[in-house]
């Protein structure tokens, strides 16, 4: 394989991986860009997902060029849920966890994630996905049986789709794989249309 077909992830999410590959597409090099992802003054959710993805994608550009590996595909995504122009945070803590989840309940809440692409010859794409998703109203019994679950730590809005909230989930208009962490669609086609081979990786399920 060329040098310029080698991808890195600039995340360590495994949820992410896990997307990537179920596209056919392995990363090369997991460089996770650590950030502070504080919202600004009355930043739009739209905003901050795409202002985050694209500093994510630069932050690790910069890191690998410092390691002499500049000159390959850079991929980066962050996700954010909404609740109006109501940023909802990555939960940490028990109390940020029941606090989304008690927002979520019985309502609806958008999924933004904002994907950036940094190409080996430096050209910077970018995408921003939407999905609109409905809840449920949550029982007392099922709020805190989640809880219990530790499901929730680290997910934007205290949950994820992927898992036992699945079955909280009323209504999803878009795409799904956006609401796990990664658009694969929107990924995919930013991938090809910048020549990186993702076809490649279809033949006996790996690449190279």
């Amino acid at each position: 394989m060329s040098e310029s077909q080698k991808l890195v992830l600039a995340s360590g999410s495994p949820r992410r991986i896990e997307l990537l590959q179920q596209a056919g597409i392995e990363p090369d090099r997991l460089f996770p860009a650590d950030l502070d992802e504080t919202p600004l003054r009355a930043e739009h959710p739209r905003s901050l997902a795409k202002r985050l993805s694209k500093a994510k994608a630069e932050k690790a550009l910069q890191g690998l060029k410092a390691d002499g590996e500049g000159d390959v595909f850079v991929l980066a995504a962050d996700t954010v849920v909404a609740v109006g122009r109501r940023i909802l945070p990555k939960a940490e803590t028990l109390d940020e966890a029941s606090n989304c989840l008690r927002l979520l309940s019985g309502r609806s809440h958008r999924v933004y994630t904002g994907v950036c692409l940094i190409t080996p010859g430096g050209k910077l794409r970018q995408r921003l996905v939407e999905t609109r998703v409905r809840f449920k109203r949550l029982s007392r019994e099922e709020l805190d049986s989640y809880l219990g679950s530790g499901e929730w730590r680290g997910k934007a809005g205290g949950y994820g789709v992927q898992g036992l909230a699945g079955a909280f989930v009323v209504k999803l208009v878009g795409s799904y794989s956006n609401v796990v962490g990664l658009p694969l669609y929107e990924t995919v086609g930013l991938l090809s249309a910048d020549g990186y081979k993702v076809l490649a990786g279809w033949h006996a399920g790996v690449k190279g």
